[in-house]
């Protein structure tokens, strides 16, 4: 169907574009696609696009929308998955997220995809590299092996990869020599399918949302106090007595600062600033990948400092080309 097409009253209703709405941490995307879903003529339902909110039993730290904000407009992949799991992947996100938007878009409504996690939204975008299948003796080699030993050997066959994945990221580290050791090929030439440009899907409206950055940092600093006034510390410890914290979850941004503060290797005060920059410099990330994405022909780039979440909606509601296929 064509942008200036009408669909016969009797005809199926055409799918309805995905909505990505970007942005690094803080930068107000939760209000904002609440705001866009009430006012989508079609009506809106959001699909978190982060690794850290798929965990249940962490809503405070992964900054999940909250009941009362779930209450006004539909949500999917919000707290879903066991924190103890060490094996859920970008194929997995992908896969959960198919299934969230045909759901949404059977029921005639916007599927819009709010992330955080860049890789999440690539895969959305151009698919994913699958891999090998787990192979549990290359990988219980590699489980024995400290985070350095693990690091060195990924600079020795995988430099590229080496150079992206942090020296703390054993899960990461892992797959990437179980790839290497398997097939025999670096990961990040597998990779090389994804071009340093992104590329966009016809049926997809990129919105990123860009505030300067001492605003973002200001805003930042302010999360990270209101997240410990509401019991941050003690989801950090109920999680940690309780044993649900695996690998991966207990890296997400401020769980690991507050478990050493817990386990005694630092003050509460230690703990906090650490969580404030690592905050930041994750953020700094996530702008980087975001200029890739704002740099696709058709993005929507806008600068919410002045404007209310509301008001961002009515502008993205008369700026978004909501037609079937792109004019």
């Amino acid at each position: 169907m064509t942008a200036d097409s009408t669909p016969s009253p009797d005809g199926p209703v055409p799918d309805a574009p995905i909505i990505a709405l970007l942005g690094p941490t803080a930068s107000g995307k939760t209000a904002v696609s609440i705001e866009l879903a009430r006012r989508l003529p079609r009506g809106g339902e959001c699909v978190l696009a982060d690794s850290m909110q798929v965990y249940r039993g962490m809503p405070i730290g992964t900054a999940q929308p909250t009941s009362a904000e779930r209450a006004r407009a539909p949500h999917h992949l919000c707290g879903f998955v066991d924190p103890r799991d060490a094996d859920f992947t970008v194929r997995d996100w992908l896969d959960e997220a198919n299934r969230a938007i045909g759901s949404i878009r059977g029921r005639g409504s916007h599927p819009i995809v709010v992330g955080g996690t860049n890789l999440y939204i690539r895969s959305l975008l151009e698919g994913v590299f699958d891999g090998p299948g787990r192979d549990d003796r290359i990988r219980g080699d590699l489980e024995r092996q400290d985070d350095d030993t693990l690091h060195r050997r990924l600079q020795e066959v995988d430099p590229p990869s080496a150079d992206r994945i942090h020296r703390n990221d054993r899960r990461r580290m892992i797959r990437a020599l179980e790839v290497h050791a398997i097939t025999g090929t670096p990961l990040s030439d597998h990779k090389q399918q994804w071009t340093d440009a992104p590329r966009s899907r016809p049926d997809v409206r990129l919105v990123v949302l860009d505030r300067p950055v001492d605003e973002l940092n200001q805003r930042i600093n302010a999360r990270v106090k209101a997240m410990l006034e509401a019991g941050f510390l003690e989801e950090v410890d109920r999680l940690r007595i309780d044993g649900g914290l695996g690998p991966q979850a207990r890296e997400a941004v401020g769980y690991r600062e507050l478990l050493e503060h817990l386990e005694g290797r630092c003050s509460i005060e230690e703990a906090t600033e650490r969580i404030k920059i690592r905050t930041r410099r994750y953020g700094k990330q996530q702008r980087t990948w975001l200029r890739r994405f704002a740099a696709i022909p058709g993005t929507i780039r806008l600068d919410p400092a002045t404007a209310s979440a509301s008001e961002v909606a009515e502008t993205l509601v008369g700026t978004l080309d909501l037609a079937t296929e792109p004019s």
